[in-house]
């Protein structure tokens, strides 16, 4: 087998989930690192955490691919005393270079909204749009009701706790989503005919015009209808790998928690 570079993953994650899928507003791309630097380890997540990073030290990955960007806006000051400015000083000293495919990865065929479609046995899943785009919607098997259905989402996503809005005593048959928050897509999934939405992140007001608009609505947490593509991810590297012949190991996150507890 080859030997690879950060670039190689770099290209690797432009396929499975191109650059130009992103929202404007977003951060993806290689955001530490040299892209010709020598690797043969990767560590596959959802979030930079001070334990990913030293999980990656400890395995002596030389990289690392994220979900959700540890840089969002342009850096002034790198305060090495404060939680970002930290974690940038410890992947410079270790050469741990990151990479993040974010809202490319949540529309990319394949990607977060796909995989969560999947996990929920929704069928005919299709974009929003005609354009491949944020959220899925798709149509359950048979038809449930909200309370049957909110127990679906909370055994098919395997979180011990789940929000319902009820917005009446109507059956689910199609059901709209979005992982991660994803609140915003809610009346655009009732005018698409969706009885019911599934996403994270769902604010008061938010709940409140779903229940006006009469669309059932399960918030199971921005980390568990996301976290799914994690796994997933690291298969389709492993694939791309296998297909270049380079000798890259990946290794999965399965460490990671939702920052949330129920008390």
């Amino acid at each position: 087998m080859s030997k690879a570079n950060v670039q190689t993953v770099c290209d690797a994650m432009n396929r499975i989930a191109p650059k130009h899928l992103a929202e404007d507003w977003d951060n993806p791309g290689l955001l530490v690192g040299d892209p010709h630097m020598e690797i043969n380890k990767i560590l596959v997540c959802l979030d930079i955490s001070d334990d990913i990073i030293n999980r990656a030290v400890e395995i002596k990955a030389q990289m690392i691919v994220t979900h959700h960007p540890m840089i969002f806006r342009p850096i002034k000051h790198v305060r090495t005393d404060l939680p970002l400015g930290s974690k940038i000083r410890s992947l410079l000293k270790n050469d741990i270079a990151v990479f993040a495919a974010h809202t490319n990865l949540d529309s990319a065929v394949g990607g977060v909204n796909d995989v969560l479609a999947e996990k929920l046995g929704l069928v005919e899943v299709k974009t929003f749009d005609e354009e491949l785009s944020l959220g899925r919607i798709g149509k359950l098997q048979r038809e449930m009701s909200a309370k049957e259905f909110a127990f679906h989402v909370k055994k098919s996503l395997k979180v011990n706790n789940i929000r319902l809005i009820n917005a009446g005593d109507f059956l689910i048959s199609k059901v709209g989503i979005c992982g991660g928050a994803g609140s915003e897509f809610i009346l655009k999934a009732k005018f698409l005919g969706a009885d019911a939405f599934v996403t994270g992140d769902v604010k008061y007001h938010e709940a409140q015009a779903a229940f006006d608009n009469k669309i059932h609505v399960v918030d199971a947490g921005h980390f568990a209808t996301e976290v799914p593509i994690v796994h997933v991810l690291v298969k389709k590297l492993k694939a791309e790998f296998r297909r270049l012949n380079v000798a890259i190991e990946v290794v999965e996150d399965e460490t990671s928690k939702d920052f949330f507890n129920i008390m």
